[in-house]
């Protein structure tokens, strides 16, 4: 069967499924405090549905999985999620981005179940601050839970930092510190206008140039290393002597759309070729009717514009696209 390739000539092999909108924390960037409207229980897709569609996307294709929300270790069938797609021998790679309040109870038999690798949700090192950007959570399940995850094996372990100015832009070197002497990966991730009505994300922007300014001034060397295992579009730097290593995604001052191969399927069952446009297509009622099913999928892919233009949301300039309203939780990142 054909690759889902798109107008540009990008090949399509990994796709990130959101298993819920719901999350129990409230991170400032990905939703807001209060006014959010989840969805019905029966609105969600099924455990089967997910692995129906990709029974279906893998003759496409489709061989990396990424399990996002809301916080998906939050639905019950988790577990049987992960151990039916991780059955589908095509998929090479399953994966999960959790904020790890659950991780320490699951790790084992998501392991078990097949999971590959975890990408964890740690914005700050500090637990008064980390319970201010999380709105309630705890920074020391967190850290149970990375080492829970060492624990069971899963690798590598990534960490995901959104750098957000004025509320932890002054711990970069604390993360940086913190692969000295564990080999793992943090990333930081530049703050995105996904789902912000009007400018106030412009706020909380800063460009990751800002992670080297603050290696040269510390006096700390590091050195570019190959790519780390995953699907990610992750640079990636270590330390001199550090036994981990630490990242950079900068989707808004270096966007990296020339080589996006991802697509992302949300809760409720709308395909999304890009993560900021608004253009997103229901293919549930489809999933029992494979052929029409992937014509949806391509044409969805067909429509993909060549960039997601957020750069020229930064600069006030006319975009080319109606930008998403759907909050990163109810799109699954």
């Amino acid at each position: 069967m054909p690759l889902l390739t798109d107008r540009f000539g990008r090949v399509h092999d990994y796709i990130r499924i959101s298993v819920t909108d719901r999350c129990n924390l409230r991170c400032v960037y990905c939703m807001p405090e209060e006014g959010m409207t989840f969805l019905p229980h029966e609105e969600v897709l099924s455990k089967d549905e997910i692995i129906d569609f990709m029974k279906i996307m893998v003759g496409y294709g489709i061989k990396k999985v990424r399990i996002t929300g809301g916080e998906p270790l939050l639905r019950t069938d988790i577990v049987d999620i992960i151990a039916g797609l991780s059955a589908i021998p095509e998929i090479e790679d399953i994966a999960v981005t959790t904020n790890a309040m659950y991780l320490v109870k699951k790790a084992e038999a998501l392991k078990e179940a097949g999971l590959t690798r975890v990408n964890i949700s740690l914005d700050s090192l500090q637990e008064d601050r980390f319970k201010t950007i999380t709105r309630g959570g705890r920074l020391q399940k967190v850290l149970d839970g990375i080492a829970k995850a060492e624990e069971v094996g899963f690798f590598p372990i990534k960490l995901n930092v959104v750098l957000i100015k004025g509320q932890n832009d002054d711990e970069i070197l604390d993360f940086l510190e913190f692969t000295r002497d564990k080999d793992i990966n943090i990333r930081f991730i530049e703050y995105m206008p996904i789902g912000h009505a009007g400018d106030s994300w412009k706020k909380q922007y800063l460009s990751l140039q800002t992670i080297f300014d603050a290696c040269d001034e510390a006096g700390f060397a590091y050195q570019p290393v190959d790519s780390i295992r995953g699907n990610g579009p992750s640079e990636n730097f270590r330390l001199e002597g550090a036994k981990g290593t630490f990242g950079l995604i900068h989707p808004v001052s270096s966007h990296f759309c020339a080589s996006c191969n991802r697509l992302r399927l949300t809760a409720d069952g709308y395909i999304k070729a890009c993560l900021y446009w608004d253009e997103e297509m229901n293919i549930r009622p489809l999933i029992k009717n494979p052929e029409k099913l992937m014509e949806l999928v391509q044409q969805s892919i067909d429509n993909k514009p060549e960039s997601h233009e957020m750069a020229i949301a930064l600069q006030d300039e006319m975009q080319s696209h109606k930008p998403t309203t759907r909050r990163m939780s109810q799109i699954g990142g």
